[in-house]
């Protein structure tokens, strides 16, 4: 992988807060064009992460790279290629959404009026932006912070629960923005949320962390394909159980199944075994995980944030 497409870089990140070690020394790397889940339970430490990572805290040591600036000795140009919305946008309620724009552009140097007509058009708000904000749905509201958050022109977005509160549909509406976002604009985009299903349809990569530290890094196809399981649909079970206990780690079981882990070089051996021993092997199912599943293993049923 090239510098160019590393956008942001922590290293051995770390946080003590009045001696207490909240941040563990985590380190990860968003590239450019994807987006890149941040999951964690109640107090594994995610929200102080984005904190430090948006510069409103600083670390207790490690480092923070952005688009290849290093946020602690030159935080104004690392600072201006990340924007950032922490659930639900700031934002005047009285005013249009033009206006809000209008506002909040004055206040970073250097960006044209001309940019907002490029934000609007990107979130596909033109129809509604010179209406008040009061009238906005919970969702173009939404679209509108990111409007506001993109008008520095950043290369990194970090959205803090972006369907926090949405129905169905605006769930669905808001990951496909975010998607389009990354794979039409190049933008990387850093997500963070409980809705895990979501994650694991929105996402490319992800991180899990807990207690402040991150316990798995991936590519989702690949953390879930590493946890696939195998159903034994077989009688007698208890023979069954028997014979694939001598084989490999037994999971799980019913009065009916048995779930092994899976490995598919050797399935075919298996059941050939179970055959021979006089087992009616009645269906193989292999299955993959949910990226719940995945997370309530990880963190050992911790409730997530």
């Amino acid at each position: 992988m090239t510098d160019s497409q590393v956008t942001l870089s922590v290293s051995r990140l770390e946080k003590k807060i009045r001696k207490k070690q909240i941040i563990k020394g985590i380190s990860f790397e968003l590239r450019k064009g994807e987006v890149f889940g941040f999951l964690g339970p109640n107090g594994a430490g995610k929200t102080t992460t984005i904190r430090m990572l948006v510069g409103l805290i600083k670390p207790t040591a490690g480092s923070i790279s952005i688009c290849g600036h290093d946020l602690a000795r030159d935080y104004t140009k690392a600072i201006q290629n990340i924007g950032c919305i922490v659930e639900n946008p700031e934002l005047y309620t009285y005013l249009s959404g033009r206006e809000n724009l209008d506002y909040f552009r004055r206040m970073i140097p250097g960006v044209s009026k001309a940019r907002i007509d490029e934000v609007v058009h990107l979130v596909r708000l033109e129809h509604r932006i010179h209406d008040r904000v009061s009238t906005y749905s919970l969702g173009m509201r939404q679209r509108l912070g990111i409007a506001q958050a993109l008008l520095s022109n950043p290369k990194v977005l970090i959205l803090d629960e972006p369907t926090n509160g949405l129905d169905p549909m605006g769930i669905r509406e808001m990951r496909e923005f975010i998607r389009f976002l990354a794979e039409k604009e190049g933008l990387t985009v850093l997500v963070s949320s409980h809705l895990l299903s979501e994650i694991q349809l929105m996402c490319d990569r992800v991180a899990i962390m807990s207690k402040g530290s991150i316990l798995k890094t991936g590519a989702v196809s690949e953390l879930l394909t590493e946890k696939e399981r195998v159903i034994w649909h077989a009688e007698p079970i208890s023979k069954a159980r028997e014979l694939l206990s001598r084989e490999t780690e037994i999971l799980a079981e019913s009065k009916t199944a048995v779930i092994t882990a899976n490995n598919p070089d050797q399935i075919s051996r298996w059941n050939e075994t179970l055959v021979r021993e006089g087992v009616a092997v009645k269906g193989i199912e292999v299955k993959l995980p949910a990226l719940e599943d995945l997370f309530i293993e990880l963190t050992e049923g911790e409730a997530i944030d």
